[in-house]
């Protein structure tokens, strides 16, 4: 099991000032997609403008180049891949459907610590019944980077691995989730520093680093390959606050990128950690002890998101079904929602305490793209639907010039509001879809009718006679 002193990413000198616990994230984000599920490169070139257009959102260091990290997520870019394949005279390629590629950071001044790391990602795979296909060492321009940046720099590794059996789409995910959890904690308990896993996946791949939003194409060659294609592109320029910038805070992590801080972040990651033991079961099986800790310590509050929203999502539901149930909307006194909407809420409330604060997020599981805001609404989330084909929505409008086809559409996010491009389905789902589709087919309202009791209900009929007050010395006590 992990436990705060096993998880060993490289962090800086901490000033007697710092806590870690109140780490928050404060950034520009955005996506731009396809509905139709077309892969281009333009919809990468058009992403990788939007982030240099998002620039101003982030910081830049007192070196004058260092920025806070900046990053973009894809899918997998078969044709790159290939392409690799061929050089490396790889005669067993697998299958597009059949691939997963795992972004890793590695420490990059030991080589015996890289070999001792290579050896236990690939006893990890192997031990989920993947095969290991080949290592990959990502080409990326240090030339480019700051002082600081450069100082810490990993070195950045590709881990292509394969699916062997007749496994479900879904199962060979679940797979690739728990191969780098397993890794993560044996390099830990190896005392292996410096070793962090970006994204592990069959859907998506994210490429990201200590940088400001204008170096990420510079720095990552692959990028501008033209063989890189993708449906859609989530990207990130961070502005951290109450945080030092690492390499590995970098966003979007390994589903989601978000603008904003979330104010309860203290109490999600309490609460999470005391329920551990009570989520066992499910498609897990006995894989379930390998997820622990679901919240990875000494990360930001972006972060523990993340993982908790990748556990859900792997678990069974939707990306969008997993995003409600973290960041649902004020449902309680809202007159717009459906008596069978107001049940689903009431039903998952008790499952988890809602994510607050001011947060946009933008998230994606490779089948569907979204943004969604919490219920408080504080963060700007601005899309257009073009007439071409594409959708962008992203922290503010104008990003993208290049997009010249006429709007059919925009608007802007408002709060405990969500826009989602489905990839695999071909359609554009605003809010009223997305809530009508998960809550009007569930069996919510049953589950609440037979299994929710309201207290308030017994104590408002219970004679006065039954209702024993405390001790006045008790209530002296709790009022000091």
């Amino acid at each position: 099991m992990h436990t705060q002193e096993s998880l060993r990413l490289p962090t800086p000198l901490l000033s007697p000032l710092y806590d870690p616990d109140f780490e928050h994230d404060a950034c520009g984000t955005g996506f731009i997609a396809r509905p139709d599920g077309r892969r281009t490169h333009e919809v990468l070139k058009h992403a990788l403008t939007g982030l240099k257009n998002l620039a101003r959102r982030g910081a830049i260091d007192a070196d004058s180049s260092t920025g806070d990290g900046a990053s973009v997520m894809t899918q997998l870019p078969y044709e790159l891949l290939r392409a690799h394949f061929e050089a490396a005279k790889i005669s067993a390629i697998p299958r597009d459907r059949d691939i997963g590629v795992g972004m890793l950071f590695m420490p990059r001044e030991s080589d015996l610590a890289q070999a001792q790391i290579r050896k236990i990602v690939i006893e990890a795979v192997k031990e989920e019944g993947l095969g290991f296909v080949c290592w990959r060492e990502v080409p990326v321009d240090f030339s480019i980077l700051g002082r600081k940046a450069a100082d810490t720099r990993p070195t950045i590794m590709q881990a292509i691995v394969a699916r062997l059996d007749d496994s479900s789409d879904d199962e060979f995910e679940r797979c690739l989730f728990l191969a780098p959890q397993i890794a993560e904690r044996r390099a830990a308990e190896a005392r292996l520093d410096g070793f962090y896993v970006c994204s592990f996946s069959s859907r998506t791949i994210v490429y990201k680093g200590l940088l400001n939003a204008p170096e990420v194409r510079r720095f990552f060659p692959d990028l501008r390959d033209p063989n890189f294609r993708t449906a859609f592109a989530i990207f990130h320029q961070r502005y951290s606050t109450n945080t030092f910038p690492t390499w590995h805070l970098a966003q979007p992590f390994r589903m989601l990128a978000h603008n904003g801080e979330i104010n309860t972040i203290r109490g999600n990651r309490a609460r999470m950690h005391a329920r551990e033991r009570s989520m066992a079961g499910g498609v897990w099986g006995a894989d379930f002890s390998d997820l622990h800790p679901i919240v990875q310590p000494g990360m930001s509050d972006s972060a523990s998101f993340d993982n908790v929203l990748q556990v859900l999502t792997l678990g069974g539901r939707s990306a969008l079904h997993s995003m409600l149930l973290m960041a649902p909307p004020a449902w309680e006194t809202n007159p717009a929602l459906t008596e069978e909407s107001c049940a689903f809420f009431r039903y998952h409330s008790v499952l988890l305490e809602p994510w607050a604060g001011q947060p946009a997020f933008v998230f994606s599981d490779g089948r569907v793209v979204a943004a969604s805001l919490d219920r408080n609404g504080l963060r700007p989330a601005r899309f257009k639907i073009y007439e071409d084909g594409h959708v962008l929505l992203a922290s503010e409008a104008g990003l993208v010039p290049e997009l010249t086809a006429p709007v059919v559409h925009s608007g802007r996010l408002g709060p405990g509001r969500m826009l989602a491009v489905d990839l695999v389905g071909g359609r554009i789902l605003m809010d009223e879809d997305i809530k009508r589709e998960l809550t009007e087919s569930s069996i919510s309202r049953e589950w609440c009718s037979r299994h929710l009791i309201n207290r308030q209900k017994f104590a408002a009929t219970s004679p006065a006679a039954e209702i024993i007050e405390p001790p006045a010395t008790y209530q002296a006590t709790l009022l000091q």
